[in-house]
């Protein structure tokens, strides 16, 4: 698309791999000479691969939040077109967010917060089974830390004679029993390593010097920011975070009249 007129040039469509990258940008510019922006959705899902490749060679990109179709089954030449105009229309770019080590570092928090929600989730079915065993086995369990009932049920066997209530029961807390000390034992693998990655980032060390910050939140705050030039201003940073208070609220809460404002 041709940024005086908006008016379409040429459309292709091509293979999401390696060779079709190649292809991509050899059409590219052959088609659209001189400097190109490439506006693209998914930069950090389905498209990286293809940021990548751009990026490796020096391309210009910028990323396009997708938008609702209003109606209709999915057009890959709507959707360019619409991501084209909608990157010509706007006063401010997004650039993509960094790979490398911010990659790595979401790549970590979210195996991490996968593998605690999956944790928590088997500890929770731990004790509801606890809750609802038979009395001589739950007289073991009950009213002890998770650590010593883990040590517990590690230690049940069942007897030869035992009813099948009783064995199944011994089998289901022995079963969840080592889901939580392999989830535990992963969580101890991640941690290390998500601090490393904390530490080799420039800005790695101070964040961590603040007290009581551990490297999650470091590593969270850095793979939002990503680089440098991303988060524009402070209005930006506070919608980031969350904190940012409705137009409304803010102006209510600014009674000087707009001509007065500096």
């Amino acid at each position: 698309m041709t940024a005086a007129t908006g008016r379409v040039g040429g459309h292709r469509s091509d293979r999401t791999d390696g060779p079709g990258y190649v292809r991509l940008l050899g059409w590219a510019r052959e088609h659209a000479c001189g400097r190109r922006v490439w506006a693209l959705e998914g930069t950090g899902s389905f498209a990286a691969g293809f940021v990548t490749v751009l990026a490796q060679a020096g391309e210009d990109v910028v990323e396009i939040t997708g938008g609702k179709r209003s109606r209709g089954a999915e057009n890959d030449r709507i959707d360019a077109v619409r991501a084209a105009r909608t990157a010509l229309a706007q006063e401010q770019h997004a650039a993509p967010r960094e790979r490398g080590l911010r990659e790595a570092l979401r790549q970590i928090l979210v195996t991490r917060q996968a593998v605690l929600v999956s944790r928590t989730k088997a500890i929770n079915e731990l004790k509801s089974l606890i809750v609802v065993a038979p009395e001589h086995l739950r007289a073991q369990l009950r009213g002890v830390a998770l650590t010593k009932q883990l040590h517990r049920v590690e230690q049940l066997s069942s007897p030869v004679d035992a009813t099948v209530e009783h064995r199944v029961t011994v089998l289901t807390l022995r079963s969840i029993t080592a889901r939580i000390r392999f989830l535990t034992a992963q969580t101890a693998e991640l941690d290390p390593e998500l601090l490393a990655l904390v530490t080799a980032h420039p800005a790695g060390p101070a964040l961590l010097d603040e007290p009581g910050v551990g490297p999650v939140v470091p590593a969270q705050l850095l793979v939002s920011w990503s680089h440098r030039g991303r988060v524009r201003s402070e209005a930006a940073f506070a919608a980031l975070a969350g904190a940012a208070a409705p137009a409304g609220q803010q102006r209510a809460a600014d009674p000087t009249p707009p001509q007065s404002r500096r």
